[in-house]
């Protein structure tokens, strides 16, 4: 017998009220398919690849173990994670589209402890056989005691504090390293941002935005107090976007700047001096001491602001790297056919397999 319309909308609503749904989407997110992406191979300037033995190296885990420790490579580290696979995915396949020397790019993968990290290297595997990359698992008990709440939820997740760790996780052998968001492509080359010079003394580049109302990043509490407000006394400290960065994995362990973070973590739990998730600690430690990057290499902002995610354009001027960084992802404005058009530009590069391809 058929059941009553009522009845049905309102099981659809007990449904969807239900603590298991949020489950569900992930498992919804673990079963994606995606497509194998085209193989790029490098031009004829390419730098030959040194093999490198290291003793941080498994030569079990992967048959480019050496390879991970070559200086001629460009080292990319990206967080991993079911819920953002697909932004991961576009990203990679951008990176190796636009790239001069793509067979020389080497992905390193930062993922929770407690993901399936077989089902993740199979997934990039598969659309990607030819790709050198190892995962390395964090341990989310590394910061979770350190996590303050913040203004939209995403942003309180363990592994969006892992770029702070990638000095630890990564092999010592790595020494730079260009540390990218999932929700970004790129269309431009990656070897010309991972060559950005540091100086002789700075830890990181990226580019800055010192337009930004860079006292609205700290609370009233950090600004009336003179011993916390002074850490910006002799720095021109300037807002810049951690989704983007290249970083000098030596001088990071040789002034240990993750020590540093987390001391200003620490602080947060006892007295509340920001609002905004992993971004503060990075201004507070290294605002006014980054070398700088050009603006094309991070037209962010594009997932519009940390509330309603609403469109917006892009920064005037010319465009090496989109970051959809803000509420609002171009998958899933896309999956809900309520795009921006700029999410255009993104679509290009989603591998994902529709329902219609996997049921041919």
């Amino acid at each position: 017998m058929p059941m009553p319309p009522p009845l049905l909308l309102l099981l659809a609503l007990l449904l969807f009220l239900s603590p298991a749904t949020a489950t569900n989407t992930a498992a919804a997110a673990a079963t994606q398919q995606f497509r194998e992406a085209p193989q790029f191979y490098n031009s004829q300037d390419c730098p030959s690849i040194t093999t490198l033995p290291d003793v941080d190296v498994d030569p079990d885990e992967s048959d480019d173990g050496h390879m991970i420790c070559s200086p001629q490579a460009v080292h990319v580290a990206m967080t991993l994670d079911t819920a953002y696979i697909r932004g991961s995915m576009a990203a990679i396949l951008s990176v190796l589209q636009h790239s001069s020397c793509p067979q020389n790019a080497v992905f390193h993968f930062v993922a929770s402890a407690a993901a399936n990290a077989s089902l993740l290297r199979q997934t990039i595997s598969t659309s990607f056989p030819y790709l050198k990359f190892r995962i390395y698992a964090f341990d989310d008990s590394h910061v979770s005691g350190l996590i303050s709440t913040s203004i939209r939820s995403a942003l309180d997740c363990p592994l969006n504090y892992a770029r702070s760790y990638l000095a630890d996780l990564l092999p010592l052998c790595v020494r730079r390293v260009v540390y990218l968001d999932s929700d970004l492509i790129l269309v431009d080359d990656i070897a010309k941002l991972s060559a950005t010079p540091l100086g002789g003394v700075a830890v990181l580049a990226a580019p800055e935005y010192c337009n930004a109302n860079f006292t609205s990043y700290f609370t009233s509490v950090f600004w009336s107090n003179p011993s916390l407000s002074l850490t910006f006394a002799d720095r021109h400290a300037c807002y810049f976007n951690t989704g983007v960065m290249v970083i000098d994995l030596d001088r990071w362990r040789g002034g240990d700047y993750t020590a540093k973070i987390e001391e200003w973590m620490e602080l947060q739990k006892r007295m509340r001096i920001y609002e905004l998730g992993s971004l503060p600690p990075f201004l507070l430690v290294f605002a006014g001491k980054i070398a700088p990057v050009e603006h094309r290499w991070n037209q962010h902002g594009l997932g519009g602001d940390n509330f309603r995610g609403l469109c917006r354009d892009l920064h005037p001027g010319a465009v090496s790297l989109l970051h959809w960084s803000g509420k609002g992802k171009p998958w899933a404005r896309l999956e809900a056919n309520r795009p921006c058009p700029l999410d255009a530009l993104w679509a290009p590069y989603d591998l994902l397999e529709t329902p219609f391809v996997l049921d041919s």
